[in-house]
């Protein structure tokens, strides 16, 4: 089996991948999981008194997408099962005692849509999930919980492990709303727009600049609780992760902020590899991260011709 079967791609509030040492996770030519987000990404009570009121808040449904990519799986169908638990270091949800399972299923399309209640699970014992989460929380709940969703997806002979953390929280401080899934406008190729319907011409050896369309203005303003009890105000620095069925990119991510809070362009080069090939239609893949748990993603075509 191949190296994801066995190690697995492992998505979080960021992105740690486990793949080949040769491999690069730009480059899509297997079978793996480019994304997940949760609609709502944080669920918060309407007060930190834990009334019925404020655990039902926290008890609300949410839609679980995950963004597959199957590039020569042929419309193969996938299996899927998804899990919540408790440890965040437990990223295959092995922990039987502390896992339940939410969804499970099969698909042929490759966004995966289910809704669930993780809010609203108990561990085997009967024991609230979210009070084994914050019984595992060095930080014992302090700026909220986050409670391990993993999907284990298989196609195949191939399968993955995917973890996405879901967030829930309470108003510790005033000014403390939920967070909010981040929206990318658009995408442009060589300046020029790029549509979600449209197949862009590429010619040649490149390179082709992608960039992202100015996210200034979307990227939130929000409160959290600072050490000192209290409130501290951050503005959001989303980072993109850039994927693609062939070549690769100059910046596999890009955007962030350095130490000193410059925000990084969203700005990159691909190119396809130095032997070239045959002409072919191209899948591309941006996946926007807030550095919150919020995850949203864009996929483009062009076809590309030496």
């Amino acid at each position: 089996m191949k190296a994801l079967v066995t190690c697995g791609l492992v998505l979080a509030l960021g992105a740690v991948g486990c793949v080949d040492p040769e491999d690069s996770p730009d480059r899509v030519h297997d079978f793996r999981v480019l994304g997940l987000a949760t609609e709502r990404p944080e669920l918060m009570a309407p007060s930190c008194d834990f009334t019925e009121a404020d655990l039902d808040a926290l008890r609300e449904p949410v839609t679980f997408r995950a963004l597959l990519a199957d590039p020569h799986g042929d419309g193969r169908t996938i299996q899927y099962t998804l899990w919540a638990c408790a440890d965040v270091d437990d990223t295959t949800c092995a922990d039987t005692a502390n896992r339940v399972q939410l969804a499970e299923g099969s698909t042929a399309e490759r966004e995966l849509s289910v809704t669930i209640r993780p809010g609203d699970t108990q561990a085997a014992d009967g024991t609230p999930l979210l009070v084994r989460v914050r019984e595992k929380d060095p930080y014992q709940g302090l700026g909220g919980l986050r409670m391990p969703l993993v999907l284990h997806a298989r196609a195949g002979d191939e399968a993955v492990y995917a973890q996405k953390l879901m967030v829930f929280s309470c108003p510790l401080v005033e000014g403390m709303t939920a967070n909010v899934n981040p929206e990318l406008p658009g995408l442009r190729l060589d300046d020029a727009p790029w549509a979600a319907d449209a197949v862009l011409e590429m010619k040649g050896g490149g390179p082709f600049v992608i960039t992202v369309d100015d996210v200034t203005g979307l990227e939130e303003h929000y409160v959290v609780l600072g050490l000192e009890s209290g409130a501290v105000a951050l503005t959001e620095a989303w980072k993109v992760s850039w994927h693609a069925t062939f070549g690769e990119f100059s910046d596999k991510e890009t955007g962030g902020a350095d130490f000193g809070g410059e925000v990084g362009r969203h700005r990159t080069e691909w190119e396809p590899p130095e032997e070239g090939g045959d002409a072919r239609e191209i899948t591309f893949w941006a996946v926007v991260r807030d550095g919150r748990g919020g995850q949203s993603w864009l996929s483009r075509r062009a076809r590309w011709s030496p």
